[in-house]
């Protein structure tokens, strides 16, 4: 109840703040994530979890299948088909090359293993844009490069997943439910996802059209959210791939039914934003002072080399030669943060019992508050360079505080006349 407790307190905090966050680099998400650390045992001690508990694993995942349900939605089949050379670069070359230039950044700095050091490359490769918010959630960023980012981090989570898994089986001995992983049911549980993924929304859909079955208005924004519930409840059960089941489940959803989408879209952001903001605090109770006492020097090296060298490299290295203008190319290079899928991973790794589990789980989690420190502080100055300076719905600094929606709606006209 104490957990409870704390995040209505951090949620209550993040809403109010959420206005000036928006105009700011202060970060809803940094709010958690310090609020977790705060309360937690490495700050004022009034909840208790460590990395192994149950509540970790259960609320990183279901943040993340929320997160990747709502971003397949913002995916648009007719538009992917005119542009899908740019995110399959980013996949195709950009990832393996952060992933390898992370490999040897770990080994030589921190000392680990070679098969461990390429467990934590693995683990680092995917990207969330969950905390680049003002970037892909605003429309008068390009959409090319909303589109890069939203495909990239979308797909590159399942691409990751099993290499992570047969890295760990390579690391050594391990323990737990991915003890007897092997490559064919590495590949069968990530087909599974993807079918269950496609089929799922399609029976649904098909159902909705039957003339005797169809959801009355005020709860036609339940329907993709029953059909995410099952795909999870499914995904779980049947030991499917979950995230490349959500993600592309939640592109189905936009291309056959956009009606269901458009009923959906805001609570389906709210619920994502919930999930994501439990996600931190739990994660933020996990930083005390003893897990970055515990990384070495080399440690917190390869952490900013993580960020601020190998993913802008990588991406831009895999750009080379697109059409792409050199400051959507570096705005894309920049915001590769460390999310939820990488969380989920680090926790597989942690929980696997190979040999260097606790140093590599130490340098993830280290990379991945750092991650979130700056990728969610700077989207909002980043978003500026794309013309990003009017929040409809947030007053005005100089508007006196109040705005009534017919005031907001004449402003967002003229901003849109105005481009």
């Amino acid at each position: 109840m104490v957990l409870i407790a704390v995040f209505g307190v951090a949620l209550l905090v993040a809403v109010l703040l959420s206005g000036l966050a928006a105009r700011t680099v202060l970060s809803t998400s940094f709010l958690f994530l310090a609020g977790g650390a705060l309360v937690g045992d490495g700050g004022l001690g009034l909840i208790h979890i460590s990395a192994d508990s149950r509540i970790v694993s259960v609320t990183a995942d279901l943040a993340l299948f929320a997160v990747l349900f709502t971003d397949g939605m913002h995916i648009s089949f007719p538009s992917l088909r005119r542009a899908w050379k740019h995110p399959a670069r980013a996949l195709g070359l950009g990832m393996p090359l952060a992933f390898v230039f992370m490999a040897l950044v770990t080994h030589y700095l921190v000392g680990l293993d070679w098969v461990t050091s390429f467990l934590v490359g693995a683990v680092l490769a995917p990207t969330d844009p969950v905390f680049a918010s003002a970037i892909v959630g605003r429309k008068e960023v390009p959409a090319r490069l909303r589109q890069l980012l939203n495909v990239e981090s979308g797909v590159n989570d399942g691409l990751a997943l099993p290499v992570v898994l047969l890295l760990i089986a390579a690391a050594g001995p391990v323990a737990g439910a991915h003890a007897e992983a092997s490559p064919p049911t590495i590949v069968l549980e990530l087909a599974l996802g993807l079918v269950l993924g496609i089929t799922i929304p399609l029976l649904v859909n098909g159902l909705v059209r039957l003339p005797w079955l169809g959801a009355e208005p005020k709860l036609q924004p339940l329907l993709p959210l029953a059909t995410g519930v099952t795909l999870y409840a499914l995904c779980h059960l049947t030991h499917a791939n979950p995230y490349l089941a959500a993600f592309s489940a939640g592109a189905v959803v936009a291309a056959v039914s956009p009606e269901a989408k458009r009923a959906f879209e805001p609570l389906g952001e709210s619920l994502a934003e919930l999930a994501k903001f439990a996600a931190l605090l739990v994660f933020g109770a996990l930083l005390t002072p003893h897990l970055f006492g515990d990384l070495p020097l080399g440690g917190y090296v390869a952490a900013v080399l993580a960020l601020v060298l190998i993913r802008p490299a990588s991406l831009l290295l895999s750009l080379i030669g697109t059409t792409i203008d050199r400051r959507e190319k570096l705005t894309a290079a920049w915001f590769g943060p460390k999310g939820f899928a990488s969380v989920v991973y680090g926790l597989l790794v942690l929980q696997s019992g190979i040999p260097q589990a606790e140093k590599a789980y130490t340098l993830i989690a280290v990379c991945i508050a750092f991650s979130i420190v700056a990728h969610s502080s700077t989207d909002v100055p980043i978003a500026r360079m794309f013309h990003v300076n009017d929040l409809v719905g947030i007053p005005d600094a100089d508007d006196g505080g109040t705005e009534t929606k017919d005031t907001a709606d004449i402003r967002e006209g003229a901003h849109r006349a105005g481009t």
